[in-house]
């Protein structure tokens, strides 16, 4: 039951866990033409239909007795004949892993029974099953098949706290989802602050009380647990990344308490503050401990305590948690978050600028009487942030998108003026409504004046306005940066070519940016 519902989620191992299968989609596509003999044009052509891998391979899956011996002497494949194999494909580390992925792969597509088989294994493997919708709706069914007189929202809270689907069914089943908490060692999910427009909206909606405001740090969010002598530390996926961050493990391993907190781990220099974000999601690449201290300074930045010495404490006032949790920092090179109190608009709208001036994203507002509520959003918690700025820019290229936008061409590539050339700057596929998308397909066939694969070069002719939260330093381009977090604000009919941004411009605001962020 617990591995069912966790296939069905699209995962091939529980939230939490520091390994995954790490199957890439060239070693997904290069079993299936080993399997089957499909050519890549053929192959290319029928991703572009479907824009699914699975798919695909469904497709062609049926060729597989036609190009090998195999005769299906071998018992059927099973659920746990499954799971061992993705567990199989996780431990595979280092010198030689990829091959061994690749034949165990194969294995799973020669031993599946018809293209049903073949396509969920891919779709597990390739993490195209959609999650967020399908772990909603594997959450109802096993509300549905087990949750009997607990009720649905105990179901919805259970799996909130548990943070795996295949920990809920299991649960769920056993009868135990009303005794369901939060534990050292198990990651839960993430409380989320609503975004709000402006300082006036916050305090009108929050009626002038008093709220605790916390700068909105640039960095990764992490619960960091601590059992005995054990510290692991997780991510907003909750997937662990304990390596990447000793300096973290040492700082809590002096904690004289068993606990969970959650917070955000920043780059930052004593005497400068806050460093680019690049530098956390590069030592987030580095698996080598000393390398990946070298990087950058960081700092961990508490501002919660979900837990603490064999009880819960999520269910307190974040007053009474932050009183808590002052106490357990003391001692430790753990920072607590900086914050103060605000209640008009006025004091909001200082304490952000403060906070923009220092290089921080925002605000952060908080109800000193809000519980913790595992991954949920809303009447608590508001976040207060604005975009750095706007650019003109026209597009270049395009590329057919997948899953619900498979078969549209809705993922655009744009640059900027440099001199009497164009230099690319970024790729953006959100801000436009599906209706948008429809009409900005047709443009696109009609200025297309190339393909490779399923990317299309377009005559530069669609400007469009993009906002972005920074620019960094970027060696994918050959403007030399990239936009963060770009999105499409509208297309700009109004303006041609001639009339976008140049480098230039992109040059005077990465220069005014307080925090220089530099990508690998």
């Amino acid at each position: 039951m617990e591995y069912a519902a966790r296939f069905a989620a699209g995962r091939t191992t529980r939230k939490g866990s520091a390994e995954e299968t790490q199957v890439g989609y060239s070693a997904l596509v290069g079993v299936l033409r080993e399997v089957t003999g499909v050519t890549q044009e053929e192959l290319s052509k029928s991703y572009l239909k479907h824009g699914d891998l699975s798919e695909s391979v469904a497709e062609f899956i049926g060729r597989r007795r036609e190009a090998t011996l195999f005769d299906g002497e071998e018992d059927p494949l099973t659920i746990l004949d499954v799971a061992s194999t993705f567990e199989r494909m996780t431990e595979a580390q280092g010198k030689g892993s990829t091959a061994t992925k690749r034949e165990l792969v194969k294995s799973l597509l020669h031993r599946g029974e018809g293209e049903l088989e073949a396509k969920y294994i891919v779709k597990i493997l390739s993490k195209e099953m959609r999650i967020g919708l399908v772990e909603g709706l594997v959450e109802e069914a096993v509300a549905q098949a087990f949750g009997g007189d607990a009720g649905r929202e105990t179901v919805k809270e259970a799996y909130l706290m548990l943070g795996d689907i295949g920990l809920l069914a299991r649960e769920a089943k056993c009868g135990r989802l009303a005794n369901v908490r939060i534990e050292p060692m198990r990651p839960t999910n993430f409380m989320l602050a609503e975004p709000m427009a402006s300082a006036e909206e916050i305090s009108a909606y929050f009626e002038g009380r008093e709220l605790f405001a916390e700068y909105k740090y640039d960095g990764v969010r992490a619960q960091v647990h601590k059992l005995g002598g054990e510290v692991k530390i997780f991510s907003r996926r909750l997937e662990e990344m304990t390596r990447s961050f000793p300096e973290v493990v040492d700082a809590a391993s002096r904690i004289p308490h068993d606990v969970v907190l959650d917070g955000e781990i920043v780059a930052f220099r004593e005497g400068e503050g806050p460093l680019s974000f690049q530098l956390i999601q590069r030592r987030l690449r580095r698996a080598d401990v000393e390398e990946s201290k070298r990087i950058a300074p960081i700092r961990y930045f508490c501002f919660d305590m979900l837990y603490l010495d064999g009880s819960p404490t999520h269910r307190e006032s974040f007053r009474a948690r932050r009183a808590l949790l002052w106490g357990v920092l003391k001692g430790t090179s753990l920072q607590r978050a900086d914050s103060r109190t605000v209640r008009t608009a006025g004091e909001i709208d200082a304490f952000f600028r403060e906070s923009r001036s220092l290089g921080y994203e925002g605000l952060v507002l908080k109800d000193p009487e809000s519980p913790y509520t595992p991954g949920r959003r809303g009447r608590y918690w508001a976040k207060l942030k604005e975009e750095l700025d706007t650019l003109d820019v026209v597009m270049v290229a395009a590329e057919f998108g997948h899953g619900k936008r498979a078969g549209k061409i809705s993922d655009y590539t744009f640059a900027v003026r440099d001199g009497d050339g164009l230099k690319v700057i970024g790729k953006a596929y959100s801000g436009l409504t599906d209706k948008e998308i429809d009409e900005m397909m047709v443009r696109i066939k009609r200025l297309t004046v190339g393909e490779a694969g399923f990317r299309m070069a377009v005559r530069p002719e669609i400007v469009l306005e993009v906002a972005f939260d920074s620019i960094q330093k970027s060696e994918r381009h050959d403007s030399g940066y990239a936009l963060r977090f770009p999105r499409i604000k509208r297309v700009r009919d109004d303006k041609q070519a001639g009339d976008i941004d140049t480098l230039e411009r992109v040059r005077e605001i990465y220069e005014g940016q307080k925090v220089k962020a530099d990508a690998a």
